[in-house]
């Protein structure tokens, strides 16, 4: 049996890391994909934890020998997701989920047909744009860049399963949560898990 494989999908500030933060510290049956990038470590960030941190050569590497399921180029960085990582998590049963973008999503759409594709979005583009502003991590001109992003963002949305407004941080986190735990009580993975019980009835 195959495990539940996610996708979260947020334009930057929407609170895409804190609510997958609070999903996995919830629930500990969901393992979260490290990404390769070749951005440099943020204050505070490990190699291993947040991201596999590589050189813009050695990432062009792993692209020509198939390495990544996706990657993609973001605000001049480049991002990928280990093929071989998430097809040995999926055929062990865990439950996977991947922080991408929405170009990455459908990409991994493409492979995975079951996956459940969720879509962050802020209550609306001036909180999202206070959100930035207020978290001082950015430049007035990187901000502006990630605004228009995420407005060409909001036209892919509708490619989502779900939708989830973040404007309460801890209802976003249920709504989360709820999409989450669904995917594992499906039927089908519910009568695998409990296949003796059904042969004793």
């Amino acid at each position: 049996m195959s495990g539940c494989l996610f996708t979260v999908v947020a334009p930057s500030g929407a609170g895409k890391s804190s609510l997958v933060a609070g999903l996995l510290e919830r629930d500990k049956s969901i393992e979260l994909s490290v990404s390769f990038t070749t951005r440099p470590p943020r204050a505070g960030e490990v190699d291993g934890r947040e991201y596999n941190f590589v050189t813009r050569s050695h990432f062009e590497e792993l692209i020509a020998a198939d390495e990544f399921l996706e990657h993609a180029e973001v605000y001049g960085n480049l991002y990928g997701t280990s093929r071989k990582w998430i097809e040995s998590r999926q055929a062990s049963g865990t439950n996977v989920l991947l922080e991408i973008d929405w170009q990455g999503a459908r990409a991994v759409k493409k492979l995975f047909p079951d996956m459940v594709y969720i879509y962050i979005l802020p209550p609306s583009i001036e909180e999202l744009q206070r959100r930035l502003v207020t978290r001082g991590k950015d430049s007035a001109e990187v901000i502006q860049r990630r605004l228009s992003e995420a407005r060409e963002d909001l036209k892919h949305v509708h490619k989502a399963d779900y939708v989830i407004i973040n404007e309460d941080f801890s209802v976003a986190l249920d709504d989360l949560s709820a999409v989450t735990r669904a995917c594992q009580l499906t039927a089908h993975r519910q009568l695998v898990r409990y296949a003796d019980l059904l042969t004793s009835c």
